[in-house]
């Protein structure tokens, strides 16, 4: 079903509901428990739009990979790479005892970096939980010394500061034995062959309902891995209706790198703006439902001690502006030590991003993609009849412009300097002085 179909009849769904009660209130005869369900239809329907709104306006938030993959220090694919069958895997739980992580330290460190949302893995490939599951003794609670539940914890303190939680869950796992026949990866880790699939299946709807039920309002579910057995039957539409009808306002996601399925909410795109495929694995269809871009902050998800390779704070914000006007989310990652401790090269370009948009979130909050579209020179971005012209990387004293309706003339967004506009062979050029230009984003707004 195409977005479009599912639009109309979401509308319709909410007229029908209207029209059902007011014909209830004048009198017309039509079944109290008809009437309920259109009316509850109707109001489900509504909440899933308006999370949608919101996470539109949302533009930045904080992907945090963190597991028992943190104790070898080397990424989140550890296992997989290093071919370590499940028994020796194991052997890192009991070495798992993140005494210096601190929820509040990290929803803290996320809204002054402005951020305004936060997704955690609860379960990553290699099916470690990192809750308190009652479906395996595979998770923080019961395989390790720590014997507590870092989501409870993060849920809470999220709810205190307000910030909105999505949770990450693997589809793919390295451990489960039902999780058969094998998919791309995991052939090493030593597992008995064969399995019940449908079985492994009803294993993940039930830690995804301890998900949904037990960490109060959660703003959604994060997946992946569903690329390692593209062409299994995953029972999608059961697992989503699951999840819509446990938390109604509640969005879905998949970074599976195909055109949305019906029943997501967001589309993503892993390490590439829309429409790009320089990673390699992206689907350049891009739907009309809100977009996000996960990016790693160095080259690794899981924490990596060897990994140095860390992004700079203008390039970082120079993403975060080309997502925004790309009318698309930056989801940027971190990964906690096993120690549970953020590393100060990650927690020092967060809050050097968050005093940035304490400046200029007025031009990316809230916005929209402006009317011209991604240049190799920036992007814009737009607020109602405002246009934000973000100048991200040009070098000379004139800028040629495509014509843009009623634009009648163009200030620095900071300090109000006017600036030369002239129309020039139906398009406009731009004079950019250079006593004011910013290093990382000179922002101009169009007057209209």
């Amino acid at each position: 079903m195409t977005n479009c179909v599912k639009r109309v009849l979401w509308v319709s769904l909410l007229l029908t509901a209207s029209a059902a009660v007011c014909m209830a209130q004048a009198g017309a005869s039509l079944p109290d428990d008809r009437l309920a369900a259109n009316q509850q239809a109707a109001n489900l329907q509504a909440d899933n739009l308006q999370a949608r709104d919101w996470f539109r306006n949302a533009k930045f938030g904080l992907f945090i990979h963190w597991g028992v993959y943190s104790v070898p220090a080397a990424g989140e694919w550890v296992m997989e790479v290093r071919h370590i069958p499940v028994s020796e895997y194991e052997k890192f739980a009991p070495q798992f005892n993140p005494q210096a992580f601190s929820a509040k330290e990290i929803v803290s460190l996320a809204k002054s970096a402005g951020m305004r949302y936060i997704t955690i893995t609860s379960k990553h490939h290699d099916g470690f939980a990192m809750f308190a599951t009652k479906q395996t003794k595979w998770n923080i609670v019961d395989a390790t010394p720590y014997a507590r539940d870092p989501l409870k914890e993060l849920a809470d303190e999220c709810h205190r500061q307000g910030i909105k939680l999505f949770f990450y869950y693997s589809q793919l796992d390295w451990h489960n034995p039902d999780y058969w026949p094998l998919g791309q990866t995991g052939h090493a880790a030593g597992r008995p062959e064969g399995g019940d699939f449908n079985r492994y299946l009803d294993f993940m709807d039930a830690q995804l309902t301890e998900l949904l039920t037990g960490y109060g309002e959660i703003a959604g579910i994060w997946f992946d891995g569903m690329w390692d057995k593209p062409g299994a039957e995953w029972r999608l539409q059961r697992t989503y209706a699951l999840i819509h009808k446990l938390q109604p306002a509640a969005l879905v996601g998949s970074n599976h790198h195909q055109k949305p399925i019906d029943g997501e909410d967001f589309q993503m795109f892993e390490q590439d703006l829309p429409g790009e495929n320089t990673a390699g694995f992206n689907q350049t269809y891009i739907s009309d439902l809100p977009l996000e871009m996960s990016m790693t902050l160095n080259g690794a998800w899981g924490y990596n001690k060897g990994d140095k390779d860390f992004k700079s704070v203008p390039k970082l914000i120079k993403s975060l502006v080309r997502a925004a006007g790309a009318n698309t989310n930056l989801l940027l990652n971190i990964g906690p030590t096993e120690s549970g401790a953020v590393i100060p090269e990650f927690s020092q370009r967060l809050q050097e991003m968050g005093a940035w948009l304490q400046r200029n979130g007025e031009t990316i909050y809230g916005t929209r993609a402006g009317p011209i579209p991604l240049r190799p020179w920036g992007v814009t971005t737009q607020k109602g009849s405002v246009v934000y012209l973000h100048i991200l990387d040009w070098p000379d004293e004139y800028l040629a412009l495509p014509f843009v309706q009623g634009v009648k003339g163009a200030h620095l967004y900071h300090g109000n300097v006017p600036l030369k506009l002239a129309a020039l062979d139906g398009g406009l050029v731009l004079k950019l002085p250079k006593e004011s230009r910013d290093p990382v984003d000179t922002i101009v707004v169009l007057e209209r």
